[in-house]
C-alpha cells in the first residue's frame, strides 16, 4: 500500500509559524500533483493548497493565500507547507495527498498530522 507521511505538526501559538513535511515513494511522488488538505473538528476536509509535479504551478484556498507556502524537493520526495502567521481557525489535522496524472482526484493519502493553535 502506498504511504505519505506526514511530520511537522504540533503546537503554535497564533502568529507564529509552523512547517509540515510529507514524503512519499519515488515513482508515485515524480508523476504527481501534490495538495495540502485540512480537516478541523466537526468539520468537513477541506482545501489548503496543491502544488503541480514540475513545482512551478501553484493554487491556494483564499483562507490561506499570503500565509501558507507550499514548495517541493523533487530530489527528496517530499512536499512542505509552510505556515506563518498561523490563526486559531487554523487548527485541523492536515493531510498530504497525490493526483497521480492523468488522474483528475486524489487517490493517494497520509495519515494526517495534527495541527494545534494556541490563542
Amino acid at each position: 500500500q502506498v504511504q505519505l507521511v506526514e511530520s511537522g505538526g504540533g503546537l503554535v501559538q497564533a502568529g507564529g509559524s509552523l512547517t509540515l513535511s510529507c514524503a512519499a515513494p519515488g515513482l508515485l511522488f515524480s508523476s504527481s500533483d501534490m495538495g495540502w488538505f485540512r480537516q478541523a473538528s466537526g468539520k468537513e476536509r477541506e482545501f489548503v493548497a496543491v502544488i503541480s509535479r514540475s513545482g512551478t504551478t501553484t493554487s491556494y484556498s483564499g483562507s490561506v493565500k499570503g500565509r501558507f507556502t507550499i514548495s517541493r524537493d523533487n530530489a527528496k520526495n517530499t512536499v512542505y507547507l509552510q505556515m506563518n502567521n498561523v490563526q486559531p481557525v487554523d487548527a485541523a489535522v492536515y493531510y498530504c495527498a497525490a493526483r497521480r496524472w492523468p488522474s483528475a482526484s486524489y487517490d493517494f493519502w497520509g495519515l494526517g498530522t495534527q495541527v494545534i493553535v494556541s490563542s
